[in-house]
């Protein structure tokens, strides 16, 4: 049995090829390694593929035994700190189930150069969506994560080629970029760069009848942007937010949008590790290190 586990936004989601469970972050901090008999009995676990914060220090698929710092750079940044999900990767660590970090991408991935003028492109866990994406798609997707923030990726003939983080572009319903007003509040004292991230969405900036029409014509701007690259590039939707604004997508951008829920990259981790522990030594153009030095 394998096992992919997400560390999202507001919950730590937990799935193999037959079940899934989630908790939330701030339950996380509880959380036992013993908690995973929930999908099946520890001893047949035969791998795990996990996720923790922003994956800025690693960039291949790596051994857990080969990571330091948990695979970041620092905790410092955008993004709430809970420690739901330190826990969780520490119990994973301390455990001697085989199992393996997913990077983020970041100036150190193999992505297109352009998309480097940003030191971030996504966090882990969309790499466990794009994967998912792809097996029932085929090779050429954009995917737009669309929650309390919003992250879009494009994967071209099997590889991934670059993303928009949720601080670049656009909003979900708590985070975006910062604007004029949230760049004057951080010069003013009145908040941190990553308070003031927190408080960049929809939730904060638009009446409540406007939110999701928003929330949607951004999704659909970054999908668009990104079929720049790849014409022929089939769109998917992810997220809490995916089934909400799905239709509106369709509309904006006069093509078919595939709707995933929110088990999606916690599934596709679990595919991830699947291959990974069973020989593959690329996902997505990125390579795998599993040996220990």
């Amino acid at each position: 049995m394998f096992i992919g586990i997400d560390h999202g936004t507001t919950a730590m989601r937990f799935a193999s090829e037959s079940g899934e469970f989630r908790i939330s972050r701030e339950a996380a901090k509880e959380f036992s390694i013993t908690d995973l008999s929930r999908l099946c009995p520890l001893e047949e676990i035969e791998g795990i593929a996990i996720c923790y914060s922003m994956g800025d220090n690693i960039s291949a698929i790596t051994s857990i035994r080969k990571v330091q710092n948990r695979g970041i750079v620092s905790r410092d940044g955008a993004g709430k700190h809970i420690g739901g999900g330190t826990r969780v990767y520490d119990e994973v660590s301390a455990s001697g189930i085989p199992a393996v970090v997913m990077p983020g991408l970041h100036r150190g991935s193999p992505t297109d150069s352009r998309f480097k003028a940003y030191s971030h492109q996504t966090s882990p866990e969309k790499i466990g969506i794009a994967y998912e994406v792809c097996l029932a798609l085929g090779n050429d997707v954009i995917v737009a994560d669309v929650s309390s923030n919003t992250v879009s990726l494009l994967v071209s003939a099997g590889r991934l080629v670059g993303a928009f983080d949720a601080c670049i572009f656009a909003p979900g319903t708590l985070h975006g970029a910062l604007d004029v007003d949230a760049i004057r509040s951080v010069d003013a004292g009145k908040w941190t760069a990553n308070e003031a991230f927190q408080h960049a969405g929809v939730n904060f900036s638009l009446p409540e009848g406007e939110r999701m029409r928003a929330v949607a014509m951004f999704a659909a701007m970054e999908c668009a942007a990104l079929r720049l690259l790849n014409p022929r590039a089939k769109v998917a939707l992810a997220g809490s937010l995916a089934p909400v604004i799905a239709e509106e997508v369709r509309e904006l951008l006069c093509c078919d949008v595939t709707v995933y829920d929110e088990w999606c990259a916690s599934r596709g981790l679990s595919r991830i590790a699947r291959d990974v522990f069973s020989g593959k030594r690329e996902i997505l153009g990125l390579e795998t290190d599993l040996l220990i030095s």
